[in-house]
């Protein structure tokens, strides 16, 4: 029996699909808000952080 067939046995299973999409596109939509109204210096200072050389490595 495959796995699709388990699926189909439970009831209301659709909804869990629903509820993954909604807190994925949610999570989707507010980062890309922050990232559209965060400072431009924080994302510059935030992309250069794996390039920085002066923090030392315990």
């Amino acid at each position: 029996m495959s796995f699709i067939h388990y699926l189909e046995s439970i009831t209301g299973v659709s909804i869990y699909a629903l509820i993954s999409f909604g807190i994925f596109f949610s999570f989707f939509v507010v980062m890309s808000l922050w990232a559209w109204k965060a400072d431009k210096k924080l994302i510059k200072t935030l992309s250069n952080i794996p390039l920085d050389n002066s923090a030392e490595i315990n």
